[in-house]
C-alpha cells in the first residue's frame, strides 16, 4: 500500500489530486475545532466516555468535535442517516427503486434526494443537540430575546457545519481521490489516535508504579490489534468466485460469447453497516439513561439501574446481544443488496450458466446457498472483530480506545483508497499505451 502511494506521488495529476484531498481534510479538521457561539468549551465531556451511547458514536465519527460542541459537531452523521434511510426505502418504494435502475440520471436524482434528506436530518439533530446543551446548563444565554437569538445561531451553526462537511466530501469525490464521506470519517477516527497513545502512556506509568499486570496486558493488546488488522485485510479481499460459462451465439456473420467468467461474492459484503446498525440500536437505552440521570441511581431506582447496566459496554449481556445483532443485521443487509432470483435471471438473459446447474430456479437456489454460507462467515468475522474490544475491556479493566468498528473503517478506507490509486494508474498506463 505504501508503495502504491509512493508511485502515485510521482504522477503529476495524481499528486495534485492527493494534495487537494489532503487540503480538504485539513479544512475539515479546522471546522471540527471552530467553537460555536454561546456555548462553553468541553460542554458534553461529562456525558461521554463510556462508549455505549449514541452520543459516543457521534463523537467517534466527528473526531471528538461532538463532545466539544464545535462547528463540525454533527459531522457526516446526518448524511449517513439519510443514506441508510433512502437505501432502505429504495427496496420498499417502487418509485425510488425505478430511479435506482435508470442509470446515471437516476443515481443523480437519488443523490439529490439524499442530500435534501441529510439537510433535514441536520436541522433536526441540531435542535436536539441544542436542547441537550440547554438541559446541561452550558449555554450563556437562555432567557428572553437573547435566548431566542442564541438558539437560532446555535442551530444554524450546527446545521450549516454539517452541510459544509457534506459538501467537502462531495468535493473529494469530484476532484480528489477516494470516497469523500469515508475519508472524512477516516480523518476523524485517526485524529483520536493522540488520546489513545495518552491512555497507553497512563497504563505504562501505572505498570512502572507497581501494577505489573499492565506490562502483560499492553503487549498483548498490541499483538491482538495487529492480528485483527491482518484479518481485516485478508477478509476484505476474500471472495468466493462462482464459475460462469457463456454460450456461443451468432449475430449476423459474427460469433459472440463462449468465454468463461466468474461471479464474485465477497466475504465481507456489508462492510461496517451491521456494526453501525447494532451499535445504534443498543445505544438507545444508554442514551435514555444519559438524558434521565435520576433513573440511573442504584439506591433510588434499583430496577432501572439494573436495566441500564445490562446495556452498558461493561456487561456480558451487552457483548452477547451485540454479537447476535451483528449477525442478524448482516443477513438483513446482504438480503437487501443481493437477490439470487435476479442474479439467476440476469445470467439467463445474457446466455450465461453455472456449470452443473440448469438456468432458472436451480441456479438461484445454488446462489442462495452460497450466499448463505458466505454471509455466515462474514457475519462471524464482523461479530468477533466488533465484540473483541468490549470483551477485552471487561477482562482487563482497560478501556480499549480503538474499537473494532474504528479498525474496520480505518483499514477499509485505506485499502479502498489504495485500490483507487492503483486503478487510476492502470487506466493512465493503458491510455498512454493506446495514444
Amino acid at each position: 500500500m505504501f508503495t502504491t502511494f509512493r508511485n502515485a506521488w510521482k504522477v503529476e495529476e495524481l499528486r495534485k489530486k492527493l494534495i487537494y484531498t489532503m487540503l480538504v481534510l485539513v479544512v475539515f479538521r479546522l471546522a471540527c475545532c471552530m467553537p460555536v457561539p454561546f456555548i462553553s468549551s468541553a460542554a458534553l465531556t461529562s456525558l461521554l466516555g463510556e462508549g455505549g451511547s449514541l452520543l459516543d458514536i457521534m463523537d467517534m465519527f466527528s473526531g471528538g468535535a461532538f463532545s466539544q460542541a464545535t462547528l463540525g459537531a454533527l459531522g457526516v452523521q446526518p448524511y449517513i442517516n439519510a443514506s441508510i434511510i433512502i437505501q432502505l426505502l429504495t427496496v420498499a418504494i417502487p418509485a425510488l427503486e425505478n430511479l435506482a435502475k435508470e442509470g446515471e440520471e437516476g443515481r443523480r436524482k437519488l443523490t439529490r434526494i439524499t442530500r435534501y434528506t441529510g439537510a433535514g436530518f441536520a436541522v433536526a439533530l441540531s435542535f436536539g443537540y441544542y436542547w441537550l446543551l440547554r438541559s446541561q446548563g452550558v449555554l450563556s444565554h437562555t432567557d428572553g430575546f437573547s435566548g431566542v437569538f442564541a438558539a437560532i445561531v446555535i442551530v444554524l451553526s450546527f446545521a450549516a457545519g454539517s452541510m459544509f462537511i457534506q459538501w467537502l466530501g462531495e468535493q473529494i469525490d469530484q476532484k480528489g481521490i477516494g470516497n469523500g464521506i469515508s475519508l472524512l470519517i477516516f480523518a476523524g477516527i485517526v485524529s483520536r489516535f493522540g488520546s489513545m497513545f495518552s491512555t497507553v502512556r497512563t497504563y505504562f506509568l501505572l505498570g512502572m508504579a507497581g501494577m505489573t499486570k499492565y506490562f502483560f496486558f499492553l503487549p498483548m493488546l498490541a499483538v491482538l490489534a495487529l492480528v485483527v488488522i491482518v484479518l481485516i485485510v485478508i477478509l476484505n479481499a476474500a471472495e468466493r468466485r462462482i464459475p460462469v460459462q457463456y454460450a456461443k451465439r451468432v449475430v449476423g456473420r459474427k460469433m459472440y460469447g463462449g468465454q468463461s467468467s466468474y461471479l464474485p461474492i465477497k466475504v465481507n459484503m456489508s462492510g461496517v453497516m451491521p456494526i453501525i446498525f447494532a451499535s445504534a440500536l443498543l445505544s438507545i437505552p444508554s442514551t435514555i439513561g444519559t438524558f434521565l440521570p435520576g433513573l440511573n441511581n442504584q439506591t433510588e431506582h434499583p430496577i432501572w439501574y439494573g436495566f441500564f447496566h445490562m446495556f452498558s459496554t461493561s456487561s456480558w449481556f451487552y457483548a452477547a446481544l451485540y454479537f447476535i445483532l451483528i449477525i442478524l443485521f448482516n443477513y438483513f443487509y446482504v438480503g437487501m443488496q443481493y437477490n439470487p432470483i435476479e442474479l439467476a435471471n440476469n445470467l439467463r438473459n445474457n446466455n450465461g450458466a453455472i456449470p452443473g446447474y440448469r438456468p432458472g430456479k436451480p441456479t438461484s437456489d445454488f446462489i442462495a446457498k452460497v450466499l448463505g454460507k458466505i454471509t455466515f462467515t462474514g457475519a462471524l468475522f464482523l461479530g468477533v472483530v466488533a465484540s473483541l474490544p468490549t470483551i477485552i475491556g471487561m477482562i482487563t479493566g482497560m478501556p480499549v480506545s480503538l474499537g473494532g468498528t474504528s479498525l474496520l473503517i480505518v483499514v477499509g478506507v485505506a485499502l479502498d483508497t489504495s485500490r483507487s490509486l492503483e486503478s487510476y494508474m492502470l487506466m493512465r498506463h493503458h491510455k498512454g499505451f493506446l495514444e
